[in-house]
């Protein structure tokens, strides 16, 4: 039986070619859909340099203005290439290009794809590198394949993409990466619980450390037993056997033995049931996505190896599933935590809280500069934001600015809450140190993320990103699955662009 790892493995990436210099009849011949991107004003030079230009521009001036893409129609070479024309504004956002990328690419994949030709013209020389930036990650988005177990299995709907018309070739490696990682984390959330069961996660991760060269270690129950590490454990216990764990992966490009400078945390609850505080049936249908925080997580590493950043990184996963049964943790049980601090259960419904209060105190112990935690985590937070943007929490509030500007940069955007001690007030207890939830007070995305933040150290830059965006009906920029792997963008903007690891030196 073919493993989750060589499932995840034979999924095909199409070949990226740049070609530069104009294109001719010859670069265009291998060419089965083209999409063709032009700027708002076409001067009537530009269109001289389009095969079949005034064609195209009569067409044009027919159109739709405002569909995408304006215009449809074929080549008249012995290819009958598709030809897709759309005209994109630079002045608009990242996240506005990104969805003008995917609805863009959405036209080539309504038939046989094949090779996609992107070729962007009429535009300045930075204008023109950010579109085929993002017209490259659409079609990277919209070539992954996502999971599937039937018996005629999906093809690939993109084999190639063929960037045209450029001054000089343009370095898209971390185009590349970052579509990795997304597909990475898309592709692990989408799985059936059957099939990515805490198990085979755990076997899955260990694997894939092999393939990357990175450290893995398993924490099982018996282990997180002694440790003390009780409310992850509450959660787990519930669950038919010990497959339950913590994993630790570690990317070390230079010193082995460094501090991690960022560390990732994921939560992976396989599946939710909502435990003894039972889930409704379209409340817990979809439920085996709620462990996308981990996806997440382990698409963003991936994203940091292929790239060879010099940074030391951890990534911690916390992995079991949410149950009902004889054993499950109840409501007004009192547990004690990692890090010593007791909870009085409230609703085993807010299990992510738990599970991550545990991770969190061990990520902290290994002191690093950043811990960034990425988690499914409330339903107030969708009610928030909506499904268009994901909530950030942080113990540093000078970030918040820094934060919204990485979301805008990247267009996984994001919107700051505030947390603190004031907030600790609607969770004090009468019989333990905090309450995991509020039975009644309203704002539970901030309730939830102040609750973590006692489990965190000090003296470590930490945020919390609530995923309210980890799905999304018709996808969201560049993706154009429902599972949108919302996160690994973001990371790599404030990781890179952002300097957070920096700045944290800083504060």
């Amino acid at each position: 039986m073919q493993s989750l790892l060589e499932k995840y493995s034979s999924n095909p990436t199409p070949k990226i070619s740049q070609a530069t210099g104009r294109p001719d009849a010859r670069s265009l011949a291998g060419i089965d859909q083209l999409l063709l991107i032009l700027p708002g004003r076409i001067p009537t030079a530009l269109w001289r340099k389009i095969p079949q230009g005034s064609r195209l521009q009569a067409l044009l001036r027919r159109s739709n203005a405002d569909a995408l893409p304006a215009i449809s129609t074929r080549l008249g070479n012995k290819r009958q290439s598709a030809l897709h024309a759309g005209k994109a504004d630079s002045r608009d956002s990242e996240f506005d290009l990104q969805t003008f990328a995917r609805k863009m690419v959405a036209a080539a994949t309504t038939a046989k794809p094949g090779t996609v030709g992107i070729w962007v013209a009429g535009f300045d020389a930075d204008a023109e590198q950010r579109l085929v930036r993002h017209m490259a990650a659409a079609a990277l988005a919209a070539a992954f394949v996502m999971p599937s177990f039937k018996a005629k299995q999906t093809p690939a709907p993109i084999k190639a993409i063929r960037i045209l018309g450029l001054d000089s070739k343009i370095d898209l490696s971390r185009v590349s990466a970052e579509a990795a990682g997304n597909a990475m984390a898309r592709w692990l959330t989408a799985l059936p619980p059957n099939k990515l069961d805490a198990a085979n996660f755990a076997t899955f991760l260990k694997g894939l450390a092999a393939q990357n060269g990175w450290q893995f270690k398993k924490y099982g129950v018996d282990a997180l037993r002694q440790m003390g590490a009780g409310a992850f454990l509450a959660v787990a216990q519930g669950n038919a056997d010990k497959s339950a764990s913590i994993v630790r992966l570690r990317y070390r490009p230079g010193n082995k033995s460094a501090s991690p400078d960022l560390t990732l945390v994921g939560k992976g609850i396989i599946f939710d049931t909502g435990g003894t505080n039972l889930k409704p049936f379209t409340s817990m249908l979809d439920m085996h996505i709620d462990m996308g925080g981990s996806a997440v997580a382990v698409g963003t590493l991936l994203t940091i190896s292929q790239l060879q950043l010099q940074q030391p990184v951890d990534c911690w996963l916390a992995i079991t599933e949410n149950r009902t049964g004889p054993s499950a943790y109840k409501s007004q049980d009192v547990v004690t935590a990692l890090n010593g601090k007791t909870i009085q259960t409230i609703h085993t419904d807010a299990e992510g809280r738990m599970v991550l209060a545990d991770t969190l105190s061990l990520a902290c112990k290994d002191s690093p500069a950043v811990i960034i935690d990425y988690a499914t985590l409330t339903g107030a937070c969708v009610s928030a934001v909506t499904t268009r943007y994901s909530g950030v929490f942080t113990n540093k509030p000078d970030l918040h600015p820094v934060l919204k500007k990485s979301g805008r940069d990247s267009g996984e955007r994001v919107w700051p809450f505030p947390i603190g001690k004031e907030f600790l007030d609607d969770l004090k207890s009468n019989t333990a140190d905090l309450m995991q939830c509020s039975p009644g007070a309203p704002g539970d995305h901030i309730l939830a993320a102040s609750f973590l933040g006692e489990f965190v150290d000090d003296d470590c830059t930490w945020v919390h990103v609530d995923l309210s965006a980890c799905t999304r009906k018709g996808g969201l920029g560049p993706v154009p699955t429902e599972i949108t792997g919302f996160g690994v963008r973001l990371t790599m903007n404030l990781l890179i662009d952002k300097n957070i690891v920096g700045l944290a030196g800083q504060g």
